[in-house]
């Protein structure tokens, strides 16, 4: 979740003159390209699992690691996304988060009914954005009000979130889980509007943002699973 209040910036105060047409074009585009985005993040989240490589990446070296990754890579996405890299430095970056990912998962894996919460996780995550997306195309109210907010909101998780790295406490760990979900859930009904009404008009960094949305919704949504619904042999 760290790394989703960087992208705040860069949906707000663009294209308000926008024609239907051109809002249309640029969302389903958006949607497109979020959907190609999930394939790297599986395929990064498999390669973890499978050889294990992100297994070591605990406590302050995994969040150094995540860190530095995450934010090299938003800082090219934004040099390039108005240019023909920007979508492989962004097909790049959603590899790299899955990858990231795949230590929880394998944590999750590794309870007997550890495929069946990952799959909730992933239902769940899709119900989120399908209830969202109807939301923002039938809100008619101009939503872009809510950015300080949630910004502030993401800042609070961020730092939350890197206090209970070094903690450790699982009750930590589930509260901030519940409080992100709320946060990113309303971050995608705020992007998504922004898409709608020609506040964002480069699709790089909407699918950017939401995909952030997604991703830290679904992380959340498999911690909690994991914390409350997980069974051991």
């Amino acid at each position: 979740m760290n790394d989703r209040v960087t992208t705040l910036g860069s949906s707000q105060g663009y294209g308000l003159g926008l024609d239907q047409a051109q809002r249309q074009r640029v969302l389903r585009n958006t949607y497109w390209l979020l959907a190609l985005s999930l394939i790297p993040t599986v395929l990064g989240a498999w390669l973890g699992v499978a050889t294990g490589i992100t297994a070591a990446l605990t406590g302050g070296l995994g969040l150094i690691v995540f860190l530095g990754g995450a934010f090299g890579f938003l800082f090219a996405i934004e040099k390039t996304k108005n240019s023909a890299a920007g979508v492989p430095v962004l097909l790049g970056f959603t590899f790299f988060m899955g990858l990231m990912l795949s230590r929880l998962i394998a944590m999750v894996l590794g309870f007997s009914n550890g495929a069946q919460l990952v799959m909730t996780a992933f239902g769940g995550t899709a119900g989120v954005f399908l209830v969202m997306a109807t939301l923002a195309t039938v809100i008619k109210r101009d939503l872009s009000g809510m950015g300080k907010w949630l910004f502030v909101g993401a800042l609070v998780l961020m730092v939350g979130a890197i206090i209970n790295v070094f903690v450790g406490s699982t009750a930590g760990m589930a509260a901030i889980s519940v409080a992100a979900i709320g946060i990113f859930s309303a971050y995608m009904l705020y992007d998504l509007k922004q898409i709608i009404d020609g506040g964002e008009t480069n699709y790089i960094s909407a699918t950017l943002a939401l995909y952030l949305d997604l991703f830290n919704v679904f992380q959340s949504l498999l911690a909690l699973l994991g914390i409350f619904g997980g069974e051991r042999d």
